[in-house]
């Protein structure tokens, strides 16, 4: 890892690539467009078998800003850890190679960090862009556009709690170098994608008290489908709850103590447990033992308590807890729905939620 001074202003943008030619292109390029100039791109192949790897170094021969760093496939954490060992800026940027950039990301979320005074962390919204078979792109705002709402900033993320409500979003961000390095975050080096994001998440934001957030969607995030949790569940049945035990030691080893962090992670829990057995069935292998050592680690109140947490949920746990079969919570748990309806429609329009509502409905059904 360098042991040199950030540059000050400079934006390490680390773009970890793994067989994306489709997309790289408009990815390394909506990053070189950037209005703030001051970047760097390290573009990190992790042994692409497409042409992944010619189109980086056809950017690096056109722009000097990018680096292309050709290595054996490890995984996505790999990847990113390598780029954050060689980054020179003051900022870390993780891009995804499949996403694109507003060109005023950068310096629309600088402008915040100098606005609030220094921040550790700056997060902002970002667009959720499905593109359909006959190439129309629909896009949408993310769930917690609009939502954090802290008293002041820069905040802790109790004061933000959306952003750990909802998905992971580590890329809709800018790390200060020096922070990462200071506290010793790195990613998860698990094969494959493996959902590293997640514990990554809990790392960064509950180990400061110094995020800044702009509700601008600066992050363009290409969602392939509406079902990718349930698909990877079917998969690799252990691996939703593994990362979200990783979340759960993080926020242990940091002391996280808020009780609003700890409820978004039970709620995160129990959601991660019903599609697991949803999509896999208890009697996946391992599953069982990793459900039962999963829900211990959570409290009662925070599943029996929580509108969010809706039926299937409550008897999942009494279930792998041996409490009785949960009663009430019915009613506070559709009135939770109808405030999440609501805003979604407000947010998205009817069509993308009836949609989104039916596409749910579907799965539920056909098991």
């Amino acid at each position: 890892m360098s042991t040199t001074k950030p540059e000050p202003g400079l934006v390490s943008v680390i773009v970890p690539t793994y067989n994306v030619a489709a997309t790289l292109d408009q990815c390394l390029a909506s990053i070189e467009g950037q209005t703030h100039q001051q970047v760097e791109v390290i573009v990190v192949n992790d042994g692409s078998t497409d042409e992944s790897s010619a189109i980086a170094h056809a950017h690096a021969a056109r722009d000097q800003r990018v680096v292309v760093v050709d290595k054996p496939n490890e995984g996505y954490g790999a990847s990113c850890n390598r780029g954050i060992a060689m980054a020179r800026g003051e900022w870390v940027s993780i891009v995804e190679p499949d996403d694109y950039l507003d060109p005023g990301a950068f310096a629309g979320m600088i402008a915040q960090a100098t606005r609030v005074g220094g921040a550790d962390v700056v997060k902002c919204a970002y667009w959720r862009v499905f593109e359909g078979a006959d190439g129309r792109q629909t896009r949408v705002t993310c769930p917690y556009k609009g939502r954090v709402r802290p008293a002041r900033q820069p905040f802790a993320v109790g004061e933000g709690i959306e952003l750990m409500l909802h998905h992971p979003a580590i890329w809709a961000a800018l790390y200060r170098t020096e922070f990462l390095r200071e506290r010793g975050i790195r990613f998860l080096e698990i094969p494959g994608a493996g959902w590293a994001d997640n514990p990554f998440l809990v790392e960064t934001l509950c180990a400061t008290d110094r995020i800044a957030y702009v509700d601008e969607p600066y992050y363009f995030y290409r969602e392939h489908d509406l079902n990718d949790a349930e698909g990877l569940a079917r998969r690799s049945p252990l691996t939703p709850l593994a990362r979200w035990n990783d979340m759960m030691d993080a926020a242990d080893r940091l002391g996280e103590k808020d009780p609003r962090v700890r409820a978004a992670l039970a709620l995160r829990g129990i959601n991660y447990a019903t599609i697991t057995v949803s999509a896999a069935g208890m009697d996946a292998p391992g599953l069982k033992n990793l459900l039962r050592c999963s829900m211990e680690r959570l409290d009662p109140a925070d599943v029996m308590g929580n509108p969010a947490v809706g039926p299937a949920g409550r008897r999942l746990f009494a279930q792998v807890m041996g409490l009785p079969e949960p009663q009430g919570g019915k009613l506070a748990h559709m009135g939770y729905l109808a405030r999440e309806g609501v805003w979604r429609v407000r947010q998205n329009g009817l069509g993308f939620t009836l949609c989104n509502a039916a596409s749910r409905a579907n799965r539920l059904f056909s098991r």
